[in-house]
């Protein structure tokens, strides 16, 4: 599978707890943090919700 490196670039402050969970589970929680995962339908869902608060990049 493809991999993707994703970066935490907006707070999680006043967030729903859902998406802090979500981050969480990412191994995300800093601003500039990154981490790399591979592209699973699972993965993708997160991404999807908690884009406006990170970035994704393709390796």
């Amino acid at each position: 599978m493809a991999k993707v490196q994703i970066t935490q670039k907006r707070s999680s402050i006043k967030r729903p707890e859902t998406q802090l969970r979500t981050l969480k589970s990412l191994g995300l929680g800093r601003i500039n943090k990154t981490v790399e995962h591979e592209l699973t339908p699972a993965i993708q869902g997160m991404i999807q919700k908690v884009n406006h608060l990170i970035t994704v990049k393709a390796l």
